[in-house]
This record gives C-alpha cells, sequence and structure tokens, in this order.
C-alpha cells in the first residue's frame, strides 16, 4: 500500500515544508478553483510547469505521486467514459447505440488531465504538510467562523483523523486480504458480482477493526481530558513570515493572470 498518498507526510527540509500550513492549503485551494477557468490545452501547461516545480522543491519523487494515481484510476476511466459517450459532435466511430464524436475525444482527455492536476496538487500539501500543521492551518483559517457557532476546531480535527488513518485503513486491508487469500479466498476471478460477494469476507473484519480503533481513539482522547470546544494551547504556534507572505501573493498573482487571460 506505498502508493497510497492521500494522508501520507514525507518529512524532508525544504522551503515548501517550511512554509506555513495555511499558505499551502490556500495555495492549493487557488490552483484547484483556476485549474477550472482553463478552457485549453495550451492553458494547463502553466499549472504543469507550477505543479513541477513544486514537486522539485519538496523533492517529491515524481514516480511515487504518480503511482499515488492507481487507486483513483477506475474513478478517472469512469469519468473520461461518460465524457466521450455522451458528448455530441462530429461522430469519429459508432459502438452500437454509443457514437463517439471529434469533441468528446477532445473533452475527455481535457476533463482527465485536470483531474490528474488536482489529484497530484492535493498530494503535494499531504506530502509536505503533516497532518498535525494540516489540522492547526484549517482551525486558524476557520476560527473567524466561531463567532457564528461554527465548529472549526471540531471539523479540523475530523479531517486530521480522517487523514491519518486513511493509510493505516489501507494497510491493514491489503493485511486482511493476504490472509483471506492464505486461507484459499478468490478475489481475481469471476464476474463483477461474484467479486462483490468475494469482498466481504474483507469488509466486515475491516469496518470490525475500524470501529474498535475509533472506540480506542475516543478513550484516549478522554483519558487525555480532551473536550470539545474548550480552548487548547498549542506547543508551536504558526506565524505568518515573510516568505509565507510572498508565496501566498506569489500564487493569487499567478490564478488572478490565469482569470484575466480566461475573460479577456
Amino acid at each position: 500500500m506505498t502508493n497510497i498518498s492521500i494522508g501520507q507526510y514525507l518529512p524532508f527540509d525544504t522551503f515548501i515544508h517550511r512554509l506555513d500550513p495555511r499558505v499551502k492549503i490556500i495555495g492549493v485551494f487557488l490552483y484547484i478553483i483556476t485549474i477550472f477557468f482553463v478552457d485549453s490545452f495550451l492553458g494547463y501547461l502553466p499549472f504543469v510547469i507550477l505543479l513541477l516545480a513544486m514537486l522539485g522543491v519538496g523533492k517529491i519523487p515524481i514516480k511515487s505521486v504518480f503511482r499515488s494515481l492507481k487507486p483513483l484510476i477506475f474513478i478517472i476511466i469512469i469519468t473520461g467514459l461518460i465524457n466521450l459517450l455522451t458528448t455530441r459532435g462530429e461522430v469519429l466511430w459508432s459502438i452500437g447505440p454509443f457514437n463517439i464524436s471529434k469533441e468528446g475525444v477532445y473533452r475527455t482527455g481535457f476533463t482527465i488531465l485536470r483531474l490528474i492536476l488536482i489529484i497530484l496538487s492535493t498530494s503535494v500539501l499531504t506530502y509536505t504538510t503533516s497532518p498535525m500543521e494540516l489540522t492547526y492551518g484549517l482551525e486558524k483559517l476557520l476560527s473567524p467562523l466561531k463567532r457564528f457557532g461554527f465548529p472549526a476546531g471540531e471539523l479540523a480535527m475530523m479531517i486530521s483523523i480522517s487523514l491519518r488513518f486513511i493509510p493505516t485503513l489501507f494497510d491493514e486491508a491489503q493485511k486482511i486480504r493476504m490472509a483471506q487469500m492464505a486461507r484459499g479466498a478468490d478475489f481475481e476471478s469471476g464476474n463483477i458480482i461474484k467479486r462483490a460477494t468475494s469482498m466481504i469476507p474483507l469488509l466486515v473484519p475491516l469496518f470490525i477493526n475500524s470501529f474498535k480503533r475509533s472506540d480506542d481513539l475516543a478513550t484516549a482522547m478522554e483519558a487525555r481530558l480532551y473536550r470539545v470546544g474548550e480552548p487548547r494551547t498549542k506547543l508551536n504556534e504558526i506565524l505568518m513570515q515573510k516568505k509565507d507572505w510572498i508565496t501566498l501573493l506569489g500564487f493569487i498573482f499567478f490564478c488572478s493572470l490565469v482569470i484575466i487571460f480566461h475573460f479577456v
């Protein structure tokens, strides 16, 4: 399960790692939002260059990041097929009741490239930001909403716990799968229904272990006197420094240029 990048963190000492987590969260958010203003393949070129620059500065192995697409390849393929078969235009091929158009091929490639850029940019965030920093950054960003009764701290904690346990659950699923295969279970052969049925011996113990982990975590938090909504101190307070402001302004400038060129 080393291909799972969501929730994983590479503890390197790079410029991106040292940035304020709020800057990285806002930067990735702006990056993803601005991608939807692009309407041509050439328009994706600055985003690809920026992504490669972030991977290089963060010392993130490119092969590892692209391997992280493997768990989401099914979603990417389904999304591409939907666009390929539902987009109308100049017909290139006919497959039964479905027509594949020139516009459909273009839109499919366009959509797949957009999804890949979104996934990889999110991977950069998780690779360079520890779960604790991510939690603290989200809590700081959402803290102004506390005056309206918004549970910023609780939401940030839930997101942090989810990210922390995603790789753990995948690893545990792999261990259970290998144990079931050693006992003669077959997860590969048969039709879709048979394969889905064969997943039951995998899902049941996985859910049971997940509930047990949740109960153990709740007990540990209670033992440490964690109380929802209570003010808590931090060992290391995060403060915006000069490099953080410059990086944030750079992201805003980049995204503003893309949006301006879109409407010009």
